[in-house]
């Protein structure tokens, strides 16, 4: 019995030991650490549901903080109703609000404004702004302490600026608790314990894992050695190897997430973010990991290795940006080759895939950049984003780092690292230049263009003002920075990007309607100077293009529609007077062109080069009986040697007594000819019996009154298969490859019928329309 109860005082003593932990603070180039006190607690299950999608982030500004300042914290549900507290110490509260003091609302707690309590979100660090009581009235100095779930990520401190912070959250999978406690100098009590004032939060974490994932990659020469240019007191300091190679690549990509899901909630489409693919390692997003001999699942670096040396890599580097080299993306093919060898990807998967190439080098006495290249192409299976290390030395290699990388004013050492296109005079503006570059050529992997603003311009250089309150001297524009990094002064993606990233599929969310193969876009000239779009997937936007633009500046967007599953319209309609209204703000501007680029739902897309070939006069075919038949835009290129134009107009569509009852298509590994059968044993041939001998018929069920609806087609250069497709939803398979091209959905726009078919046929059929009618 004696040892029994021993045994019972000591675990009570052990249960109600206090752990201590240490918090990581973070300001400006330095950081120390402290000791606080934390309770071990547990948060109450059933406490977390989902709520309604929240607002997005107003733009705020200094002198327009009313609305945020007049909206209180949401508040929590059962055990979690938390408030906004301030507290002498730390020991009054518990990171997941077991055990909290009863002392009044502070109005000094943290008042998250960029995210609402139990919001959820799809990525592993969440980008969160605040404020500390009212800007306008007594901004303050400080720090904001961030306590994550359960204790299970170290503590961050952030800067606090006027009032105003930022700070980056790492979180877990399902509910997380989280706590913000603010402390200032100037609301010190006297004591020697600081005034705390906290509040808490509760974020849900759904890791999107059925999401194609954008894959990071480290390329080298196969001769190697692993390094990067770097200073030799940074070298000294924390090595330029390989390992920390992969650990700043690591924490610059989940910057491009959380930037890029923060953007995605400011342009009302949720917390989208693409996602990395992650493996159980040694965690390296906290500096206490390392020596902890913490695992984490963390996003995982591919270490690939490249079949050419680096003198190789280098030589034809030199040759390339003197313009002496036979192609200017040969780095970059080389690279995707690379690429393709290491992931193996299986036909009809695509991968999407940033590489950072270790092998940039600083030349002084060329004074080049050599192994380097910024490139970014969508085209292809492999969608792939490449740039060089050159400015790697100077990005954070953890969240602790991070305010230090962009507030680090030290000036670019060009006898050891290079100072790109000298707007990297400084360390920060090399961590900008860096960073966000890459981030713009990932941009491109994921289809945008280059903009008229934002990152796909060259707005990453305010990358630093998204993740700061207070900027820094810029050497680059030789001025002081902001005193205080508002929303409004951030970089951005543009909202073209944003909608491009609406409908991508790694931006996903478990909501949307399943995708559909065809992304195509039709179009129909009408009459009346009337436009019609059709795609089976909606219509997403429309790009504007006045004569000599290179970018957008005008576009119309169609989202939110209600009688559409998945929010686009399956058909819209445009007048060339409006679009001429838009462009050129007058609609009598009749000589001057305009080009549109239309994307659907499932980001495929329609370029009309001129809007003059859209003219109804153009498309317009006369048909029997004095009526007016429209062709739609053409499929295939009609360029093969010998093409002629073909026509038909079917008959069954003008004599009511001609019943269409049969198919016969013609094809091998193209599509040859298709032949219209009538109940009167007559036929109509388009295009040419080649092929196999006798072809394909399909038999129409005439007896339920089954109609011809239309086609789906495969086409590139030439027509490479066609699918019948009818009233009753039958359809015939598709004749011909049935891999070939891509995809397009043929069938005419609501209140038109099919009149006929037209092209062009050479040794096979190299072009493709159809002919309506109302």
């Amino acid at each position: 019995m004696p040892f029994f109860k021993e045994l019972r005082r000591r675990s009570k003593a052990t249960f109600h030991k206090t752990p201590t932990s240490s918090v990581e603070e973070v300001s400006g180039k330095s950081s120390s650490t402290i000791d606080t006190t934390s309770h071990n607690s547990i948060t109450p299950p059933s406490s977390i549901r989902p709520t309604l999608s929240t607002p997005s982030l107003p733009a705020l500004s200094e002198s327009d903080t009313t609305s945020a300042l007049s909206t209180p914290v949401p508040p929590q549900r059962g055990h979690l109703n938390s408030q906004r507290n301030s507290v002498i110490g730390s020991s009054s509260s518990s990171v997941n609000g077991v055990y909290r003091s009863q002392a009044p609302v502070s109005p000094y707690a943290p008042r998250l404004i960029s995210v609402s309590d139990n919001s959820w979100v799809n990525q592993k660090v969440l980008l969160v702004y605040g404020q500390i009581g009212d800007p306008r009235q007594r901004p303050l100095d400080g720090h904001v302490t961030v306590y994550h779930h359960q204790d299970n990520f170290p503590s961050t401190g952030w800067p606090v600026t006027a009032s105003h912070f930022k700070a980056l959250v790492h979180l877990v999978p399902g509910p997380n608790r989280l706590r913000f406690d603010f402390v200032s100098p100037k609301l010190s009590t006297g004591s020697t314990h600081p005034a705390i004032h906290s509040s808490w939060i509760c974020v849900n974490y759904l890791p999107l894992v059925n999401n194609p994932p954008l894959q990071l990659v480290i390329l080298l020469g196969k001769d190697s050695d692993g390094t990067y240019d770097a200073v030799p007191e940074r070298i000294e300091r924390e090595g330029n190897g390989l390992d920390m190679a992969i650990r700043k690549y690591r924490m610059a990509a989940y910057l491009w997430q959380a930037f890029t899901g923060e953007q995605m909630f400011r342009n009302n489409f949720g917390r989208r973010c693409f996602r990395f693919e992650e493996e159980w390692q040694s965690g390296s997003l906290s500096r206490r990991d390392l020596p902890q001999g913490q695992m984490r699942n963390e996003a995982k670096i591919h270490i690939v290795r490249s079949e050419k040396t680096v003198a190789e890599l280098r030589d034809l580097n030199i040759a390339q940006q003197n313009g002496k080299a036979e192609r200017k993306d040969e780095l970059f093919t080389i690279a995707k080759e690379a690429v393709r060898n290491h992931f193996q990807p299986q036909p009809g998967q695509k991968q999407y895939v940033s590489v950072l190439l270790l092998d940039s080098h600083w030349d002084t006495e060329a004074q080049l950049i050599t192994g380097h290249a910024a490139l970014g192409s969508d085209g292809d299976d492999i969608k792939m984003a490449i740039f060089g290390s050159h400015c790697l030395q100077s990005y954070p290699s953890c969240l602790e780092e991070v305010v230090e990388a962009f507030s680090d004013c030290t000036r670019t050492d060009t006898s050891h690292v290079a100072n790109d296109c000298g707007d990297a005079g400084s360390n920060w503006e090399a961590a900008n230049l860096g960073i966000g570059a890459h981030l713009h050529e990932v941009g491109h992997l994921f289809g945008c263009p280059h903009q008229e603003s934002g990152v796909m311009l060259r707005d990453y250089v305010r990358l630093n003002r998204t993740f700061l309150t207070r900027e820094p001297f810029s050497t680059r524009t030789k001025t002081q920075g902001l005193k205080v990094c508002l929303p409004n002064d951030e970089c951005s993606w543009h909202r073209l990007d944003a909608l491009r990233f609406r409908f991508h599929p790694s931006f996903r969310l478990p909501s949307d309607p399943s995708p559909t193969s065809d992304d195509s876009v039709q179009v129909w000239p009408v009459e009346n100077g009337k436009i019609l779009f059709t795609a089976s997937s909606g219509i997403a936007f429309i790009e504007l293009y006045a004569e000599g633009d290179t970018f957008c500046h005008n576009f119309i967007e169609y989202l939110n529609t209600e009688s559409s599953p998945n929010g686009l319209p399956r058909q819209v309609a445009v007048t060339e007077s409006e679009l001429r209204q838009r462009v050129y703000g007058t609609e009598k501007e009749k000589k001057k062109n305009i080009r549109l680029v239309v994307c659907s739902g499932a980001m495929g897309s329609y370029t009309v080069e001129s809007m003059n070939d859209l003219k109804s006069k153009a498309s317009m075919i006369k048909l029997p009986k004095s009526q007016s038949g429209f062709k739609s835009g053409r499929l295939g290129q009609s360029a093969m040697e010998g093409s002629e134009p073909q026509q038909v107009l079917l008959e069954c569509a003008f004599i009511k007594t001609k019943l269409l009852t049969s198919i016969k298509v013609y094809h091998g590994a193209a599509l040859d000819g298709l032949e219209f059968c009538y109940e009167d044993a007559t036929t109509q041939l388009f295009g040419q019996r080649g092929g196999k001998p006798g072809g394909d018929e399909f038999v129409l069920d005439t007896r339920r009154g089954e109609i011809l609806l239309g086609f789906y087609v495969r086409a590139g250069l030439w027509i490479d298969g066609i699918e019948i497709l009818t009233s009753l939803g039958r359809k015939s398979g598709v004749y011909g490859n049935a891999a070939g091209g891509s995809g397009h959905t043929l069938i005419p726009p609501l209140g038109y019928k099919i009149a006929g078919v037209a092209g062009s046929c050479a040794a096979w059929v190299d072009g493709f329309s159809l002919i309506i009618q109302h």
